[in-house]
């Protein structure tokens, strides 16, 4: 198994700079963005050749190759720009009307929240976020706090496989399954989820599960999917209305042919699943989820805050709250000024500074950062109200 610095070496990243948000945009290795390039040269050497001719099955391969990975049925999976994109196809293809309720935790990436929003006030129907109580002991609290909240005109139950603020592992498999036993339509956000957790999307069952390749699966940017079981893809329409749409028209042609776009990402996907296959990736895993744990320990002692969530509930990123009266904004502007460390402090919740300990994260990561907090925290505290 490769150490976290011969893997940095094998990235395209900034040297000077710790990396420690890779959550936000992911990274993508050499190997993998070369490929990529290659297949956009392909693309410009001849564009009526290459999408009229070799695209669909190219692509058709490309969506095998995931498929497999993610423990899924081809035909039942799209690829999508990402995972929002994905949540978005999802949402619209529901039939709801007015009073109908989408439950959620109050957990969830506020771009999706917005879309949900977004449709509900389009058809009448309401978004409710149940309160989540932190900090979270374990997975079945989670699943408590989600249906208390579920009333006779739920219809459907949206939650995130990790959530993006907290970095929170929910317990998906049991929440889709109470959605199942109640009938209700179970999305699952899963934009954190490969790369970082094993999937098998047919065992977990929910109706629609939408994921990102260019985060934790290091595809390049602009890489998703969306897998839909079978019973639901009838309703599920792509983005917009084109030749996807001609007889005999299926849910992949309808979501997948949507005019003309660079499918370059989709295509190096299984680059990017080659390149963690060769490095033992099962390895690194389990070595960045101790580092996380770790991390997140140390943190907490040097803020002087509670975690947030048990140890059980973490993966590749851990949330820690920031002290009270700090401006996480400030925060995080200085430690990218003055010390080039990439970490996001101002999330929507903005008492949280999250990390992300990838493959190619090191101690040394971690240790600057360490080092840096101290007298950034000094330099950036709110005076009292009043």
């Amino acid at each position: 198994m490769p150490t976290a610095a011969e893997l940095r070496a094998e990235f395209l990243l900034d040297p000077a700079v710790a990396f420690l948000n890779h959550g936000s945009f992911g990274a993508c290795p050499r190997p993998v963005f070369e490929r990529y390039q290659a297949w956009q040269l392909e693309l410009e050497r001849e564009p009526v050749d290459f999408i009229v001719r070799r695209l669909p099955e190219l692509l058709a391969d490309a969506r095998a190759v995931l498929a497999e990975h993610v423990g899924a049925a081809a035909d039942d999976l799209t690829f999508v720009q990402n995972a929002t994109t994905g949540v978005n196809i999802a949402a619209r293809s529901l039939e709801l009307r007015p009073g109908d309720e989408i439950l959620a935790t109050e957990l969830e990436y506020g771009a999706c929240e917005l879309a949900w929003e977004w449709l509900c006030a389009r058809t009448g129907a309401r978004f409710v976020p149940a309160s989540v109580p932190l900090p979270v002991a374990n997975g079945e609290d989670v699943v408590e706090a989600l249906f208390a909240r579920r009333t006779e005109r739920t219809r459907a139950v949206f939650v995130s496989h990790i959530t993006s603020d907290t970095a929170l592992r929910l317990p998906v498999e049991a929440i889709v399954a109470r959605a199942r036993a109640e009938g209700l339509v179970s999305i699952v956000d899963g934009a954190h989820g490969p790369g970082q957790l094993p999937l098998d999307l047919e065992a977990l069952g929910a109706d629609f599960y939408a994921g990102n390749c260019h985060k934790w699966l290091c595809a390049p940017k602009g890489a998703g999917f969306l897998h839909v079981r079978p019973e639901r893809q009838g309703r599920v329409d792509g983005a917009i209305v084109g030749w996807g749409y001609g007889e005999p028209a299926t849910f992949v042609s309808r979501t997948e042919r949507q005019g003309t776009r660079d499918a370059a990402a989709y295509l190096a996907v299984p680059d990017a699943i080659a390149f963690q296959r060769a490095r033992g990736w099962d390895g690194v895993q389990a070595r960045c989820r101790a580092l996380t744990v770790e991390v997140r320990e140390e943190l907490c002692a040097l803020l002087g805050t509670e975690p947030i969530a048990a140890p059980g509930l973490l993966a590749q990123m851990a949330s820690v709250r920031l002290p009270t009266r700090c401006d996480g904004a400030e925060l995080e502007r200085r430690l990218w000024v003055e010390h080039r460390i990439e970490v996001p402090a101002t999330r929507p919740q903005k008492d949280l500074l999250r990390i992300s300990v990838a493959a190619y994260t090191s101690r040394e990561d971690v240790e600057r950062l360490l080092d840096a907090l101290p007298q950034a925290l000094r330099t950036c505290r709110t005076p009292p109200s009043g």
